[in-house]
């Protein structure tokens, strides 16, 4: 599949980029549902939406400016090249880290809402779990681009390299066999190609990731008056790095430190912190005694919700939540 949908001189409309800003309409789209609920006015979720994809951006570019991958294109490639870090026109968003782009996206949401004078975490509860469904989308772009995928495998849904656009050369590429993307291909290369298939680990993260999403939605709909208010951002960070830790091991591109990937010593910090959260926080406190402090408005069961601001909150807007 062509990466580049068209192309208008020196830029081009790639299919990544349409997987990435799709993914996080969805995910918005979503996540207005629950402010909804929650007596909200949805249009703060679509004003997030604009902030949090420029802080996510530049967060996960800056992640991956500064890391260290086995392929080399890290920090020792842009330092010697530091054009190519804000280079998004040739070749679209290569490069990306998800995990520095939590970090931008969350700062832009902390940045929002003090603005705005909203109350951080609730904003957090209703968008976390829907980043999930943004993530499932976003790794299509990966399929599309041909990279970041797994070892070799015989496996019937093994992953096959079209040689006729770019890709990620896989580790150990045999010489005498032409890269990918390259004109007029020799038989040679072309056979090697279709006889040489490997790990989808996109597809791998994409399908946990869409799990987990279904997971996360029924659990805050049928419990949601049992979870604390930042229950939402705790069950997101466990159930996404629990997932990315096992695919990791799939990735033998990945920028490692010491005995795995740092996307997995990332991942290993986010379940046991926000394990200790989760438990920390409920211990001593009921939500029979305090259903202003749960997330039962996301669900439905609760109506009334003390926020922690000192402003008038507005009447609940009518919206129409439907996409045209």
């Amino acid at each position: 599949m062509n990466p580049v949908i068209i192309e208008l001189g020196p830029f081009a409309l790639n299919w990544y980029g349409i997987f990435i800003v799709g993914g996080a309409v969805l995910a918005a789209w979503f996540s207005g549902l629950y402010a909804v609920r929650g007596g909200d006015d949805p249009d703060h979720i679509w004003n997030i939406l604009a902030w949090s994809l420029i802080g996510g951006i530049i967060g996960a570019r800056l992640y991956h400016v500064f890391s260290s991958p086995a392929d080399g294109l890290g920090w020792a490639y842009y330092r010697e090249h530091p054009l190519d870090i804000i280079n998004f026109w040739n070749g679209g968003l290569r490069g990306l880290g998800i995990y520095g782009g939590l970090a931008g996206g969350t700062l832009a949401v902390f940045l929002y809402c003090r603005y705005n004078k909203l109350n951080t975490l609730r904003f957090l509860d209703y968008i976390a779990p829907n980043v999930l469904i943004a993530q499932t989308l976003g790794r299509f772009g990966n399929w599309v681009n041909q990279e970041l995928y797994g070892p070799p495998t015989n496996l019937p849904w093994a992953f096959h390299i079209n040689p006729a656009y770019p890709c990620q050369l896989p580790p150990n590429f045999p010489l005498g066999i032409q890269p990918c993307g390259e004109p007029n291909l020799d038989d040679a290369s072309r056979l090697w190609y279709a006889t040489n298939g490997f790990h989808p680990t996109f597809f791998y993260e994409a399908l946990w990731n869409l799990a987990m999403f279904g997971l996360l939605a029924l659990v805050i709909w049928r419990y949601g008056e049992r979870l604390r208010r930042g229950d939402g951002v705790l069950l997101y960070l466990i159930a996404y790095a629990t997932g990315r830790f096992w695919v990791e091991m799939f990735r033998p591109d990945a920028w490692v430190m010491g005995q795995m990937a740092t996307a997995q010593w990332i991942s290993l910090a986010s379940v046991i912190i926000s394990v200790i959260v989760l438990i920390v926080r409920h211990a001593g406190w009921s939500w029979q005694e305090h259903p202003e402090e749960s997330l039962g408005h996301m669900s439905g069961f609760v109506t009334e919700v003390d926020d922690g601001e000192d402003e008038e909150r507005p009447e609940p807007p009518q919206v129409n939540m439907k996409v045209s």
